[in-house]
């Protein structure tokens, strides 16, 4: 009888020469952040960083929002604040421009902050705990949206028309 593997390296296979795990990425990533920790985030952004939300809609329905967070979805970042780039923000004017990102957890937002930097925005950091942080550290927020309920005041509609 085969033996089942006990943990994910017993079940992943060897990884091609080169190659890092996201735990380094992650980790390589973040040594370069100067991480900031929710309340931090909160002063910088008064002070005049840009906070920018890169959850998807789903998640921002889901959990709610910060107020006056530039929500940029993590697929077109690089894009949007890419000062070369036609496709950039009013807000991507030079790489001063500080940009402090936001995810759910403080994960992906290390990963897309480090891209920030890649393309020269070399202030652009992130939230440590991401929203969920900035959440429990009573800052403000919005929502989360309930879904949404068909009114009970109309009558409901067929295909064929409304009801009598």
């Amino acid at each position: 009888m085969a033996q089942i593997p006990t943990t994910a390296t017993e079940r992943c296979p060897a990884p091609p020469p080169g190659s890092r795990g996201i735990d380094e990425i992650l980790a390589a990533a973040r040594a370069r952040l100067r991480r900031l920790d929710p309340e931090q985030a909160h002063l910088a952004c008064r002070a005049g960083a840009l906070l920018v939300d890169i959850r998807p809609a789903a998640q921002r329905a889901a959990q709610g929002t910060v107020p006056d967070a530039l929500v940029v979805e993590r697929n077109v970042l690089e894009w949007r604040f890419d000062p070369r780039c036609a496709a950039r923000l009013p807000q991507a004017v030079d790489y001063d421009v500080p940009v402090i990102v936001l995810c759910q957890e403080g994960y992906t937002s290390s990963l897309a902050a480090a891209a920030l930097q890649d393309i020269g925005l070399h202030k652009a950091t992130d939230v440590v705990g991401g929203f969920a942080a900035w959440h429990i550290a009573g800052l403000p927020t919005l929502g989360p949206t309930p879904p949404t309920r068909p009114s009970s005041a109309a009558p409901p509609v067929t295909a064929g028309g409304a009801l009598r």
